[in-house]
């Protein structure tokens, strides 16, 4: 039986590019790369934006759920929801 995750304890997702949605789903954290470096966004993270580059490691209960390589991209927090949005600029 699997656990239902409460508000805290996870960051609703949804990571899209140019054709559709690539993952929709509850994970336990995100992992990706800015100008500044590595970085990790876990629950009850403050509101956030960036420029993504690289790589989007998604994982749940400390393991991976999906791993997405991508040039560039754009990553925004609100209220235990992310939203990624990858492919923003032509090749």
């Amino acid at each position: 039986m699997s656990r239902i995750l409460s508000k805290g304890q996870h960051i609703s997702t949804i990571v899209r590019d140019r054709t559709g949605i690539i993952f929709e789903g509850l994970v336990g954290s995100l992992t990706s790369f800015n100008e500044e470096g590595e970085f990790d966004v876990l629950p009850l993270h403050s509101n956030f934006i960036s420029i993504i580059q690289n790589q989007l490691t998604l994982r749940q209960k400390g393991e991976v759920v999906k791993s997405i390589e991508f040039q560039t991209g754009i990553l925004t927090v609100r209220d235990d929801a992310a939203e990624v949005f990858l492919g923003i600029l032509s090749r």
